[in-house]
């Protein structure tokens, strides 16, 4: 349905109630008798149901046929947890746009789109909106620094980035396969810049067949993942035929006590995790640890995770599942850049890069934007090359990678979130 009319716009979706295939459209183009300027919705927290977030209302430039910016701005929708298209319509009357969009936390879905002036542009893709509520008697436990994260507040978020143009907005509840992600800070969303994960750049490459689902935790161990109630929250939603991809051993290397290691509480909760999943018809995949950048002198990598790699492998073909060698893979990604190129793939900025950084930071756990996407295509590259996933989950679009011979951080482009923090993850 077209709606025409702000003011009609309020009144139809008042509770935003969605049912499958219901639809809600936000033009932002004045039209006819409406009132002049009325397209400037007002924040989120006045009417209480969608509308420009973060300020952005007083950042966009509303023409006859859409908003523009410069900087970067996000609009909002209070929507129940599930699964939603969003289209939105590309472009400007006024000039070329080259836009980026990225929801909830910071995950990216639209990188760089051009249009040339006077045309425009429809993309659309899939958004998973989660809370979290378990069961009537059982949530998810948030750490404190979760709870302000658009994850995990009661609304969808939609973040513009660029020289951008928007004409409109469409949201529609739908239902299709999931793909659950479990793990730790290097597969979680990371909710502020420079901070960045592969499980946040991994969902543009997915077809608008399957729903990614991203539950990891910075700082999370196979355990604590378990404890915070993340592993039941997955449970309660999984679908026959649904994937759950898992990473873990970063922290789970710091736990100390008895029968706690790679070979005992490790291993025994890897069975315990693929049982629960192929009880519900899922199906588990297990992935080895990132490598950290820790160089010997002869420009190789130093080993940091231990026997813990090699237990994965073994509960993999002990248990018969699909395995991704993300260790073996990190290593000669990380050992073809060397000790200074892979620099930039990090969170490795020089003081006062960002505001209020009055000191640099330097961090060889944590990616920054250019390589989580690094490590994105490799993942997308794996699960095609073993065909662990239907190919139709992809878009068609994607080129072949090669880890022995990784993209140049020179020819990587992506404009940065302006949401900030200096303090590095949990689980550094």
């Amino acid at each position: 349905m077209k709606l025409w009319s702000l003011f009609l716009l309020f009144s139809l979706t008042i509770n935003l109630a969605f049912a499958q295939g219901d639809t809600t459209v936000i033009d932002f183009g004045r039209q006819p008798n409406m009132p002049s300027g009325a397209i400037a919705l007002n924040p989120i927290g006045e009417n209480g149901k969608f509308g420009w977030d973060f300020g952005s209302d007083k950042i966009i430039i509303p023409h006859d046929d859409g908003v523009i910016a410069t900087s970067p701005v996000y609009f909002s929708f209070q929507l129940p947890e599930g699964c939603y298209k969003i289209s939105v319509l590309l472009g400007s009357n006024h000039e070329t746009t080259k836009t980026t969009i990225k929801a909830e936390s910071r995950r990216l879905f639209i990188k760089n789109c051009m249009v040339a002036r006077g045309e425009t542009k429809e993309v659309s893709f899939l958004v998973n909106v989660h809370n979290k509520k378990v069961s009537d008697t059982i949530d998810v436990f948030l750490k404190e620094r979760e709870i302000r994260a658009l994850n995990w507040d009661d609304k969808l978020t939609l973040e513009f980035l660029g020289n951008l143009g928007i004409k409109s907005i469409k949201v529609m509840l739908v239902d299709v396969p999931h793909i659950f992600l479990a793990g730790d800070s290097t597969v979680t969303d990371q909710d502020l810049a420079p901070w960045a994960s592969w499980g946040q750049m991994f969902s543009q490459y997915l077809s608008e067949e399957v729903c990614l689902a991203n539950y990891a935790s910075s700082g999370a161990s196979l355990h604590s993942f378990r404890a915070r109630n993340r592993l039941a929250k997955i449970i309660s939603q999984i679908k026959k035929g649904d994937f759950v991809l898992i990473e873990f051993s970063h922290n789970d290397e710091k736990r100390k006590g008895e029968n706690i290691g790679p070979w005992s509480s490790f291993s025994q909760l890897l069975r315990e995790y693929a049982s629960k999943i192929k009880a519900k018809g899922g199906n588990p995949i297990l992935i080895t640890p990132i490598q950290r950048r820790k160089f010997a002198s002869d420009g190789k990598l130093v080993p940091t995770h231990g026997m813990y790699p090699k237990a994965i492998r073994s509960i993999a073909q002990e248990l018969k599942i699909p395995l991704i060698d993300l260790t073996k893979m990190t290593t000669q990604m990380f050992e073809a850049w060397g000790p200074e190129t892979s620099k930039k793939a990090f969170v490795h900025y020089a003081a006062h890069t960002f505001p209020n950084q009055d000191k640099k930071l330097e961090d060889n756990t944590h990616f920054n934007n250019f390589g989580a996407h690094e490590i994105a295509l490799a993942m997308v590259q794996a699960i095609k090359d073993q065909k662990l996933m239907p190919h139709g989950y992809f878009k068609k679009d994607i080129a072949p990678y090669n880890a022995f011979q990784p993209n140049l951080p020179e020819h990587f482009e992506l404009t940065m979130s302006n949401r900030f923090e200096n303090k590095k993850p949990y689980g550094n």
